[in-house]
């Protein structure tokens, strides 16, 4: 049995040692394609070792390219102009933003003066009526259409209020209670 296994163990020394020979003489083999590739002045086959000179290119390829060159430069300089328009275009709308920002305030600053010289006349105007005899404001009051004289009414003083109204016609003062009462029905209460 001993040389039994000598002869199957030199079988598989045997077949190792092909293996690497036959992986070594691979990668030299592809090592050689590669230095050949590589090497600068080697000539190839059917050469005689003259720089290759490449052939003009046909006249229509030669104009087509620079045709298309051109085109690609007329591109580039309307692509330019528009960029440049477009940035024009920005800078005009963000004065007109900037304008229209400091109209906008002024506009408010104005209605805020308006709402404020009309509340001072009708807080005026509340005062004048708060101080006639109610005998005579009544008399005024039920002239006055009935939403009109709920305005100034919702807006004296309780007492006051109590005694013009007291002086008025019953119809016009109902419905004036009417307009006072409903004045806030709308008023969400959430």
């Amino acid at each position: 049995m001993s040389i039994r296994k000598r002869r199957a163990g030199r079988g598989v020394l045997l077949i190792l040692a092909l293996l690497l020979a036959s992986s070594g003489a691979l990668r030299i083999g592809a090592d050689v394609g590669l230095a050949f590739a590589l090497a600068p002045d080697a000539p190839a086959e059917g050469d005689s070792g003259a720089a290759l000179d490449c052939p003009a290119p046909p006249l229509a390829l030669a104009e087509a390219l620079s045709t298309r060159e051109a085109q690609v430069s007329a591109q580039e300089s309307a692509l330019a102009e528009r960029l440049a328009a477009l940035d024009l275009a920005n800078t005009a709308i963000d004065q007109r933003l900037a304008s229209l920002a400091a109209a906008e305030a002024e506009l408010t600053k104005t209605l805020a003066m308006a709402d404020g010289a009309a509340e001072a006349d009708l807080a005026r105007l509340t005062t004048v009526y708060e101080a006639m005899k109610p005998k005579d404001a009544a008399a005024l009051f039920d002239s006055m259409a009935p939403e009109f004289a709920a305005g100034f009414l919702g807006r004296m003083r309780p007492d006051a209020a109590a005694a013009v109204m007291s002086g008025m016609k019953p119809d016009t003062a109902y419905a004036v209670s009417v307009l006072l009462a409903g004045r806030n029905a709308t008023v969400p209460t959430e």
